[in-house]
């Protein structure tokens, strides 16, 4: 396990490439207060810059994935109130949970959720931020925001009507209802469930997949993914275009191409 400088987040790297950001606040329910909502983005933006890293797993302690806002009075008015803020503070118009999102969205290295147990308000924007979704069957997710009086953050209302479409992303973000597993799987929230027993084992197996990819070519396709539903079709292409020149020039790419022409596996030195 790699020494941790944060107080409520432990990081465990794996030879495979395969870093994990563990949320850890358990008798909290890893619900978010100021000093978890500070260190998650510098984790997220080391885990990017760091070319040991293939991919990164995102989780929860104990047993749940995040509870969203901690909402402790104390520490509901430390995150909301403006009364001791710096002028930059004040102008900061994304707040902690917008920099929660772009952390993960803006990250060079696949990110998966791994969502144990249950991810609600922000917890649950932090899973839709993520690449891929893999949830435990002792999980639930909920958008849970009406349920306090509360209009969605954490870009729930961005990322939920593009994975599932308009009309689902408006019932479960007004009723606020739970959503289980099989659900979850069956409307594509999530891309699979997990029994509890093997949650953790499973989780990781499909990580040191990824990892074992090509690290170039999964970055590029990444961005290209994330682009495409705001993108038009042309200058996609020529980004596509671009991309894929990107990889012609790459030793991951010649590695592959001379395992295919031997018919062996590749494989990838990630250089």
């Amino acid at each position: 396990m790699k020494t941790s400088p944060y107080q409520h987040l432990t990081i465990t790297d794996r030879p495979s490439g395969v870093r994990t950001i563990t949320l850890n606040r358990p008798e909290r329910l890893n619900a978010v207060n100021l000093q978890l909502a500070d260190e998650l983005p510098p984790a997220l933006e080391e885990a990017s810059r760091d070319d040991a890293v293939r991919v990164i797993v995102l989780t929860g302690a104990g047993r749940a994935f995040c509870a969203g806002l901690d909402l402790d009075a104390a520490n509901v008015d430390a995150m909301t109130s403006q009364r001791t803020a710096s002028r930059h503070e004040q102008l900061d118009d994304l707040h902690w949970v917008g920099r929660w999102v772009l952390s993960v969205v803006n990250s060079d290295k696949p990110v998966i959720a791994a969502i144990n147990g249950p991810a609600v308000g922000a917890g649950c924007g932090l899973a839709l931020a993520a690449d891929i979704r893999l949830m435990s069957e002792a999980a639930v997710i909920s958008t849970g925001y009406l349920r306090i009086g509360l209009s969605p953050d954490a870009g729930v209302s961005y990322f939920l009507p593009r994975l599932i479409g308009l009309a689902r992303a408006t019932e479960l973000l007004l009723t606020a209802r739970d959503i289980r597993p099989e659900e979850a799987e069956r409307i594509g929230l999530v891309s699979q469930t997990i029994p509890a027993a093997d949650f953790e084992d499973r989780v990781l197996t499909f990580a040191e997949t990824l990892a074992a990819g090509p690290p170039i070519a999964l970055t590029l396709t990444r961005r290209l993914l994330r682009d495409s539903l705001d993108t038009p079709l042309i200058p996609h292409l020529r980004q596509e275009l671009n991309s894929i020149m990107h990889c012609l020039k790459t030793s991951d790419t010649h590695n592959a191409f001379a395992a295919f022409r031997e018919k062996k596996r590749p494989a990838f030195e990630g250089k």
